[in-house]
């Protein structure tokens, strides 16, 4: 492809254009930063058809384009009027200001103290809130301390907890949880239910941690047969081997039936999902499981991932299963989606759960280097982008819905009955069991719950992404 020639060296100074600090607390000169963005967004957006000014004849001259970059105060600026309807379609590419840290995000490492929330309303209120541990991540700074799934918080450092201080008083590196139990009165309607507070508290301080994604697998006894349970978290290539052993131990166990836990998997590498695609199979290898469509400059690039036997040169662990039973939330993202939609055209997929989060694009890493790749990365700051580059679709065509999949088994995870990953009783895998031996349909609370509110709170490295090998890719591009 060609990418519009622009030959002025951009090194108008800071008096004209104004400087800026990046994260390495170097002056910037603010264009040379939106050179690359405009650039890389050009070369590879999904959505460029539809940004006129990311069109390859945009400009006449080099002034003109001078001039252009010059009426954006910041790289953010800019890189936000190059997106295509932000609140319906392309929700999730990002510029990224230091792309250390996101690779090392990437990688699965950043600094957490394990602790995953779900935060609510307290009855009655719209304002006072409290929150429930989720998940524990394992050997981590709460896994350590003995915290547990469903515990249930409502101050930190002894403020109470409102819709408007969680992030500044949970995204600090070091604080207390103060904790508190819930009395339901002896009733079922949750309008007199209350949140009482305790004299129970833990002191908490991040650290450098990385997540395997493998977060559980248990073999469950079901009528003589044996079901695989795996908690997956996200799709890091990183840790293939770690995916591939689960599904050692399942075949070892001669597991006749999965249930696949990815109620908190926000997403990963379009080939690790292909991985597990074919673990959970393995009759169909050679045939095509997924598929990636480009924009319409880039359509020699289109792209079809088949199921596979082996990776690195490692035979994968299969399981060749006609079923599989797959557990979702809001939070089930990206590369989780994928794997639903591309298996249910060769499988039968029960979904249980709610809606996911419906995202269907694939995005790479953009750095500003001569061919945007992560080689030769322009030394004078730190910014990178993660645009939007590619749709997927599976074997028929068929995309992820933007409101997400729809579960065949509709069940809410309920803020007073959290229960305990992999435990027969907990309420999402119990339909799953329940469904499997033919007892019918797990009977949903009919009882109004609370909704989770969203927040910004330990958001996952990668949240709601789903990437391919942007090396790869971006050395096929031509750019000029």
């Amino acid at each position: 492809m060609k990418l519009f020639k622009i030959s002025l060296l951009l090194i108008i100074t800071c008096s004209l254009t104004g400087c800026f600090e990046d994260n390495d607390d170097n002056a910037v000169t603010a264009n040379v930063i939106n050179d690359f963005v405009w650039k890389g967004m050009n070369a590879v957006y999904l959505y460029k058809e539809e940004i006129l000014d990311l069109a390859d004849d945009r400009f006449a001259s080099d002034g003109d384009y001078a001039d252009y970059l010059n009426s954006f105060e910041t790289p953010e600026s800019l890189f936000e009027t190059l997106i295509f309807d932000r609140q319906n379609v392309d929700r999730f590419s990002v510029i990224i200001p230091n792309y250390i840290e996101f690779q090392q995000s990437q990688a699965g490492t950043s600094r957490s103290n394990g602790l995953e929330f779900n935060f609510y309303f307290e009855p009655g209120s719209s304002t006072e809130v409290f929150g429930i541990i989720r998940l524990v991540l394992n050997n981590s700074v709460a896994d350590d301390l003995g915290l547990q799934r469903g515990q249930i918080f409502n101050a930190v450092n002894g403020t109470p907890l409102t819709e408007d201080n969680l992030g500044s008083l949970l995204n600090q590196d070091s604080y207390t949880l103060n904790f508190a139990t819930y009395n339901d009165n002896g009733t079922e309607p949750i309008e007199d239910d209350t949140i009482v507070s305790s004299e129970e508290s833990v002191a908490l301080t991040k650290a450098v941690y990385t997540e395997n994604p493998v977060h559980q697998t248990e073999i469950i006894p079901l009528d003589g047969e044996n079901v695989g349970y795996l908690v997956y978290n996200g799709f890091n290539r990183n840790f293939n081997n770690e995916l591939n052993d689960a599904f050692a131990q399942f075949e070892a166990n001669n597991v006749q039936h999965l249930v696949l836990d990815l109620r908190y998997n926000p997403g990963g590498s379009v080939n690790t999902a292909v991985l597990l695609g074919s673990m959970i199979t393995g009759q169909f290898t050679g045939d095509i499981y997924s598929k990636l469509v480009y924009n319409e400059g880039l359509q020699d690039f289109n792209t079809d991932f088949e199921f596979v036997s082996s990776f690195d040169g490692t035979a994968i662990n299969s399981l060749n299963l006609s079923k599989v039973y797959i557990l979702t939330t809001g939070r089930s993202a990206s590369a989780s989606e994928l794997v639903i939609n591309s298996l249910s055209s060769y499988i039968d997929v029960v979904q249980i759960g709610t809606f996911t989060t419906g995202k269907t694009q694939a995005s790479i890493t953009v750095y500003d280097s001569p061919d945007l790749s992560s080689e030769d990365i322009n030394p004078v700051h730190t910014y990178a982008m993660q645009p939007l580059v590619a749709n997927s679709i599976n074997v028929n065509d068929n995309a992820v819905p933007p409101n997400g999949l729809a579960p065949e088994i509709t069940l809410n995870e309920s803020a007073r009955n959290f229960g305990t990953l992999g435990d027969v009783n907990e309420p999402l895998l119990a339909a799953a069991l329940l469904d499997i031996q033919g007892l019918g349909r797990f009977a949903q609370n009919t009882q109004p719950d609370f909704t989770p509110i969203k927040t910004d709170i330990n958001i996952k490295p990668l949240e709601e992404t789903m990437y391919i090998n942007n090396d790869a890719f971006l050395k096929r591009l031509e750019l000029k």
